[in-house]
């Protein structure tokens, strides 16, 4: 029962405010015009994020009593969504923000959320990073693991509905892997996903709002600081496989951006239309599509981790190999093999 107020007070909470959230955007100038590599087709709100915030941690601050590590992950969730609100608003330089992003993380080393140990796969016993220098390779993988969920979340912000939906799908999962083992941080994934399906009944294609980066950074903070708090410190299998699968789709996206960037002799941070929503939208599919087949492969990445993380690994990796090689396929071929493919299929 009080799984469910959490959640149902954190959807009740986003419904309410992101069409509050839209008319400050309106105020405050934060919206998205069409062009370049945008492919809506009016300028739209995207200030959506601090409907997230306010559902999440309202739903938590009125469901759960609020210990150390709750208030740092409040603190770091804070200054990342005001940083995005300034993107939102201003577009600051991507350095600036991985400034700020780093910063963000690495408040959470007072607040109790360092790395003191992982069980990988394979091996029998956990990794500790005790002493000295094996704490600061804790602390730099902390700082690792949460800055690239946070800019994972922001890259995957490309279509309507998108990166909500997903982070959805993820929340979710996290929650059965965070109540298998009765962990604390089971309550805040539900505020999570709460907080994610109340905002995407307005954000679903064709949206009326974006969450922008005040969104996709905070749910990729809040994602990052959750599975630390609650599943890389537990010593099970769960603990490091099971986060990084559950956001398999836009993790591969973003390594396939930053190889093809670097090939190009780019920056990281330069904006193209090598992404696996532009290479689906350049087959000939609708946003709609699109986002429907990005939620089927992010969902066959869920039930490999649910596989494996019940032992199931040859189940799990036949699943992971061939939901790979689609995404391979998809984000190597040429887009005007794309092109003659999606023709095809339209007639």
């Amino acid at each position: 029962m009080a799984y469910i107020l959490t959640f149902a007070l954190a959807l009740v909470i986003a419904v309410v405010c992101t069409p509050l959230t839209m008319k400050l955007a309106q105020k405050w100038g934060a919206i998205a015009y069409p062009g370049g590599r945008h492919v809506h087709k009016k300028p739209i709100p995207r200030l959506g994020g601090l409907a997230l915030y306010a559902g999440f941690w309202l739903a938590a601050a009125l469901t759960q009593k609020w210990d150390l590590s709750f208030w740092g992950l409040f603190l770091g969730s804070t200054l990342i969504t005001l940083v995005g609100v300034c993107d939102d608003i201003w577009e600051i330089r991507p350095i600036v923000k991985l400034f700020w992003q780093i910063v963000s993380a690495a408040l959470l080393f007072g607040f109790n959320f360092s790395l003191d140990f992982i069980k990988l796969p394979l091996i029998g016993r956990p990794i500790y990073f005790t002493g000295l220098w094996l704490g600061i390779v804790g602390f730099a993988l902390m700082l690792f693991w949460i800055v690239g969920l946070v800019n994972t979340v922001n890259i995957s912000d490309g279509l309507d509905g998108l990166a909500a939906g997903i982070c959805f799908m993820a929340a979710l999962l996290l929650f059965w892997s965070a109540n298998q083992i009765s962990s604390p941080a089971a309550h805040l994934t539900l505020a999570l996903a709460g907080s994610l399906l109340g905002f995407l009944l307005f954000n679903f294609p064709p949206a009326k709002v974006f969450m922008g980066d005040s969104g996709s950074m905070f749910i990729g903070y809040i994602i990052g600081g959750l599975s630390i708090y609650g599943l890389l410190k537990t010593a099970t299998i769960l603990g490091v496989v099971f986060p990084l699968l559950v956001m398999g789709m836009p993790v591969t996206d973003l390594t396939f951006a930053i190889i093809r960037r670097k090939l190009r002799g780019q920056s990281v941070a330069t904006a193209d239309r090598g992404h696996l929503h532009h290479r689906l939208l350049d087959a000939g599919l609708t946003q709609r599509q699109a986002v429907l087949s990005m939620y089927g492969i992010s969902a066959c990445f869920g039930i490999s981790a649910v596989l494996g993380a019940k032992g199931q690994w040859i189940m799990a990796l036949v699943i992971l190999i061939l939901v790979f090689a689609l995404l391979v396929i998809i984000l190597m071929r040429r887009t005007a093999m794309l092109a003659v493919f999606g023709r095809r299929h339209s007639k």
